[in-house]
């Protein structure tokens, strides 16, 4: 079974971009979507994922950073996935998809039975750490990223509002949004207290709108 894990962490960011580099590549991938989550590894639809992944299996990634923002646990869960056969795949760092790792340990220079094979044992070791070692720097680089990220996101926040900017929704201001608008205008159409005739439970009901939604619309109609 191939599967392709997609994770956004804001509601700023999209999953269509993952979902397309991976379907790209793998079309017949099952996609598991996350949605605005830490950077920490433990989640919800990654656990379930996490647990169920079999030998043979493949999981794809759009890059590591999907996987996990936080060094420590990505290798973790990459070494356990790892021995339990199961292959990653990172498209955009495909020098530590664990086919990569795993022929670099395959491929170690074989002992001759002499004098030399202290040395040689040596190198072996030293290839394995070095691959190993690739795989961590890739995550602790992730990190980084992350965490520069949310430096940058706090310095620009107070860059603006020591100049003056409003930083957010102003209390008591009303959000417009597409749905908004179009709810509106049906309550308008609709309801007896504006060009209608239907009552404000029937309006809800066609509207599936929750009471406190409906009157929220219905004030900010009138206050308008």
């Amino acid at each position: 079974m191939i599967y392709g894990y997609c994770r956004i962490s804001t509601a700023k960011q999209s999953i269509e971009r993952q979902k397309r580099n991976i379907k790209d590549k793998y079309p017949d991938a099952v996609l598991i979507e996350e949605v605005f989550t830490r950077t920490k590894i433990n989640r919800k639809e990654w656990n379930r994922l996490f647990k169920k992944a079999n030998e043979g299996d493949t999981i794809v990634f759009d890059s590591v950073s999907r996987m996990s923002g936080n060094a420590d646990e990505g290798f973790s869960a990459y070494e356990d996935l790892y021995q339990r056969k199961v292959n990653l795949v990172f498209l955009k760092e495909p020098h530590i998809n664990t086919e990569t790792y795993k022929k670099a340990l395959e491929n170690n220079i074989q002992l001759t039975g002499g004098s030399v094979d202290y040395i040689l044992e040596g190198v072996n070791k030293y290839l394995m750490a070095l691959a190993k070692e690739q795989i961590r720097l890739a995550f602790e680089q992730s990190e980084k990223e992350v965490q520069d990220l949310h430096q940058r996101t706090k310095e620009g926040i107070e860059t603006a509002r020591l100049a003056g900017k409003q930083i957010g929704q102003k209390k008591g201001a009303t959000l417009i949004t597409k749905k908004s608008i179009d709810m509106k205008a049906k309550i308008i159409k609709m309801a007896k207290s504006f060009e209608g005739n239907m009552t404000d439970k029937e309006v809800m009901e066609t509207l599936k709108l929750a009471r406190n939604t409906y009157y929220k619309y219905k004030r900010e109609i009138i206050a308008e």
